[in-house]
């Protein structure tokens, strides 16, 4: 039988067409050594009140991403069903085990959720919670906002963005949601590798895609956290669930034109980080050095821009691995 036709074997405990607000779990059965009957319960919250939009909110795609999770528990907590028009579904931990314990990845079966979708019913943790939101809970969006930063291994600047598409009138929706966000930053983003993710599967079918990098470096900062609970309303604002002027101020352009926007590490060794966050950068210039530390007296490899714009990430860690992510450059379109 296709993977696709079989039955999740997710569960939810909450009623996606009743009004009102309703706190449950998506729960997962996971046989394992220390719960024979034992499952995987995924927080999940629907606000609803009559016909509208619908917004899936999503945190914790990689379980060390925080600013995410934060905002979308204050939200599920505070939000209103008289506030709303449609429905809000909103689920703080998407890859729930992963955030318990803190990784970029499933700690179960190391699966990375971002690049698992379409998912498998029949298939690991991590798939089975793809094809979930694969097949159930993407097909009732209208708008989705996942929330991303850089977890314990990149920081970047505070961005809201949305992708380069075929469909320009589908890009330019999704960026204009992007812009109503309302954070620092607004960045028409290139992926390195699209497939498989959340991301991809969305604007497939055809969903309004929000997506953010809002920090890193395995924690939340206040001003992050504030960036995040403003741009989520700013969001629902913008699709016509909330009520009320969008709060947001003017967010500068950035885009991503093309592969040249990475530089990887070609060595190990130890990060001299040359540019701060947010520094401009020229074409040629040195961004960082990689030096040896098997011994002194060596050169370390300088690493360059090909680009000129702006630092917008940066590898966090002092030390790298050859194959890393070392630096993005963000370019400011001209008017």
């Amino acid at each position: 039988m296709n993977g696709s036709a079989l039955p999740s074997p997710i569960s939810s405990s909450v009623d996606f067409e009743r009004d009102g607000v309703q706190h449950g779990f998506l729960r997962l059965p996971h046989s394992r050594n220390d719960s024979a009957w034992g499952s995987i319960l995924i927080p999940i919250s629907v606000v609803k009140r009559g016909h509208g939009a619908t917004a899936l909110l999503t945190g914790a795609n990689h379980g060390d991403e925080y600013e995410g999770p934060i905002a979308l528990l204050e939200l599920a907590r505070t939000l209103r069903a008289e506030d709303v028009t449609g429905r809000v579904i909103i689920v703080p931990m998407m890859n729930y085990p992963a955030l318990r314990a803190g990784t970029r990845t499933s700690p179960i079966d190391d699966g990375n959720l971002n690049r698992a979708f379409p998912g498998r019913p029949d298939g690991t943790i991590t798939e089975k919670i793809a094809d979930y939101f694969q097949r159930f809970l993407l097909p009732l969006a209208d708008i989705v906002l996942d929330f991303h930063s850089g977890g314990r291994t990149l920081d970047f600047v505070p961005y809201a963005a949305a992708h380069r598409l075929t469909d320009k009138r589908q890009e330019k929706a999704c960026f204009d949601a992007a812009m109503a966000f309302g954070a620092p930053f607004a960045m028409r983003m290139l992926e390195i590798d699209a497939f498989g993710m959340f991301d991809t599967a969305a604007e497939s079918q055809g969903k309004i895609f929000v997506t953010t990098e809002l920090g890193g470096g395995g924690t939340a900062r206040a001003s992050t956290i504030a960036i995040a609970k403003r741009g989520v309303r700013n969001v629902l604002k913008h699709a016509g669930i909330l009520a009320g002027s969008i709060d947001a101020g003017s967010s500068i352009h950035l885009d991503m034109p093309s592969n040249d926007c990475f530089i990887f590490a070609e060595d190990d060794g130890l990060v001299e980080t040359c540019l701060d966050l947010g520094d401009e950068v020229r074409s040629g210039q040195v961004v960082a050095r990689i030096y040896p530390v098997g011994r002194t007296g060596l050169t370390p490899v300088e690493h360059i821009s090909k680009l000129e714009g702006m630092l917008v990430a940066r590898h966090f860690p002092g030390l790298v691995k050859a194959g890393d992510c070392l630096a993005v450059i963000g370019t400011i379109p001209r008017v």
